[in-house]
């Protein structure tokens, strides 16, 4: 780490993935993953780096909206317990996390309103003030479900904490599909991808139409 704050760093990010399963996940899962981001968070800080710090519960399950929205709440409380243990300055550090949604092969469909107010919900109440940001991420949505639940989110406020998108398949794939299809079309596919961007950045606000 102080090798890449030497090198201009500013931001790191760690990654921790949390599956919902029959028997997963375990408390022992969640607080392995818990310390090593904490760990991660607080080495990040002592170098001058602000850590993003990413505990991913993944929606390529079965699993209800009810059991996602239990996880990431129980998620909060053992990450942020574990984070403030090891005096990471919640105020230096951004949280990217998951929304809260039904899996993919539930049969359930997205209901934006629902997905909105149990993330909200989940934030306000187990996630500290103090914290620097909130990040989210597009956890294989649709560009448009993606977009439609972050403005729901936004304007859902006021938040103590600002929130906007991190979102990675959300922003790519129309610009991927179309770059596949003609790779010729330079002008085309650029023009795409700074819509996108324009889109997520109006949600990130609550003026995405």
């Amino acid at each position: 780490m102080a090798k890449y704050k030497q090198a201009g760093g500013e931001f790191a990010k760690w990654r921790a993935v949390i599956t919902i399963g029959e028997n997963t996940p375990t408390d022992e899962n969640i607080k392995a993953n818990a310390f090593i981001l904490a760990r991660y968070a607080r080495i990040s800080q002592d170098a001058g780096i602000v850590p993003i710090v990413e505990p991913e519960v993944l929606f390529d399950s079965t699993h209800s909206i009810q059991k996602c929205e239990e996880v990431i709440i129980h998620t909060y409380d053992i990450l942020f317990q574990t984070l403030k243990s090891l005096r990471v300055d919640l105020k230096g550090m951004i949280l990217k996390t998951s929304m809260v949604l039904p899996g993919k092969g539930s049969g359930m469909t997205i209901d934006h309103d629902d997905t909105a107010s149990r993330t909200v919900k989940a934030l306000h109440e187990h996630v500290p003030s103090e914290l620097g940001g909130v990040v989210f991420l597009s956890g294989g949505q649709t560009s448009n479900d993606a977009f439609i639940n972050l403005n729901r989110i936004a304007k859902s406020g006021p938040h103590p904490w600002g929130v906007t998108f991190s979102y990675s398949r959300a922003l790519q794939d129309p610009v991927l599909k179309l770059w596949a299809k003609d790779r010729t079309a330079k002008t085309e596919i650029q023009d795409l991808f700074f819509n996108q961007l324009r889109l997520a950045s109006a949600a990130g606000i609550g003026e995405f139409d």
